[in-house]
């Protein structure tokens, strides 16, 4: 299936690994061309050369997607290099674990600043250049967390997660005049090298084993690979009447009626 994303300019924040990576690499094999950013330069060097090894078109931006100015000076160098955007992927966030009553100001300023505002930044930076462009698809990197409770010591991340899907709704119903869709997706339990639940299993193989049966009913771990492609498929024309939507890529491991 032919996606058209051929030429389209596709922006990803956090493109140097992980499920950010992935994303890239997705509309890469589709012929979008790529802006990363990450706040690594070597990080972002070693995705790009992965990149345009695959025949991809790569710009890469070190900023800190968290931090007020990091979002609009990534938007800038878009512009400056590609003369547009037709994709924003806002992928970039984090976690800081805690018993509500133990969470501070600070704990929950920090991750609001990096799992929510940074994707509002980037957002509000880049509707202006799909508006020229006649159109565009942002997509947000929620979590099957965003869609229910994941239990103790998550309030943070629950409520940060839950924010996108919340505000990308209301976002797709003011840009659809714009020909601008706006939707999320939801990972669930997704093992890649080097990720966090890459590392359970190293750390913990009978703990995890358990983990599996009891909460994937496929019996095994998601892949980037497999978030990528949905984050895709959001993106292209192929999704054209999709906006305002929260598609888990979570293999059933969620609970969510909605």
């Amino acid at each position: 299936m032919d996606l058209g994303l051929a030429g389209k300019v596709a922006v990803v924040t956090g493109g140097s690994r992980g499920l950010g990576f992935f994303s890239a690499r997705a509309l890469a094999a589709e012929g979008a061309r790529l802006a990363i950013c990450a706040r690594g330069e070597d990080g972002l060097a070693a995705a790009a050369e992965t990149l345009r090894a695959q025949g991809g078109d790569v710009l890469t931006v070190a900023c800190d997607i968290g931090e007020a100015e990091g979002a609009e000076s990534l938007i800038e160098a878009v512009r400056d290099r590609y003369g547009g955007v037709d994709v924003l992927v806002n992928n970039v966030g984090g976690n800081r674990r805690g018993r509500f009553e133990e969470t501070t100001d600070r704990d929950w300023l920090d991750i609001i600043e990096l799992n929510v505002l940074s994707g509002f930044r980037a957002s509000r930076a880049a509707i202006p250049l799909m508006r020229e462009r006649g159109g565009g698809s942002i997509v947000f990197v929620s979590s099957v967390f965003g869609r229910e409770k994941g239990g103790p010591g998550l309030s943070i991340y629950n409520t940060t997660k839950s924010a996108l899907i919340s505000a990308a709704g209301i976002m797709a119903l003011e840009l659809a005049k714009d020909g601008i869709r706006v939707n999320c997706v939801a990972p669930g339990s997704i093992r890649f090298a080097g990720g966090s639940w890459d590392k359970r299993v190293k750390a913990d193989p009978d703990g995890m084993r358990a983990f599996v049966r009891s909460n994937l009913p496929l019996g095994r771990f998601g892949r980037g690979e497999e978030v990528g492609d949905v984050v895709a498929f959001l993106s292209s024309r192929r999704a054209s009447l999709i906006t305002g939507a929260c598609v888990a890529v979570d293999g059933a491991q969620g609970r969510s009626l909605v």
